[in-house]
């Protein structure tokens, strides 16, 4: 029997095309993402849960990213982030989750939510 009650899904793979790859490296590992594969064509960086942000050079189609964060404690992630000076938003109060938006150097602005998980992730 299988005593493990984590959802047997989950993603695997987010994907941005950035215009500098060191650079964007720099900036999403600064945030808390784990190095896990670079070379002159791809990196792959590591988030909680094992997904994998996947960033590619070329020419950034910016605005909003294709993906949200979430992280423990909303607050202290949005001082540690500003004290790094990571472009971000004030911290906006909703109903199920309260969040802010950072904004990497291509452009691309992400939400970054408070927790909500049930159970181990």
């Amino acid at each position: 029997m299988n005593d493990d009650e984590r959802p047997p899904v989950w993603i695997g793979h987010a994907l941005l095309t950035v215009s500098d790859l060191g650079r964007s490296v720099q900036w999403w590992t600064g945030i808390g993402m784990r190095h896990v594969e670079r070379n002159e064509n791809v990196a792959v960086l590591e988030l909680r849960g094992g997904t994998h942000l996947v960033l590619v050079p070329g020419t950034p189609d910016t605005g909003d990213a294709p993906f949200d964060l979430m992280v423990d404690d909303l607050a202290a992630t949005h001082n540690a982030w500003s004290e790094l000076g990571v472009d971000v938003s004030e911290i906006s109060r909703g109903r199920i989750h309260s969040a802010f938006t950072a904004t990497d150097p291509d452009g691309y602005v992400v939400t970054v939510n408070s927790s909500h998980v049930v159970g181990m992730v």
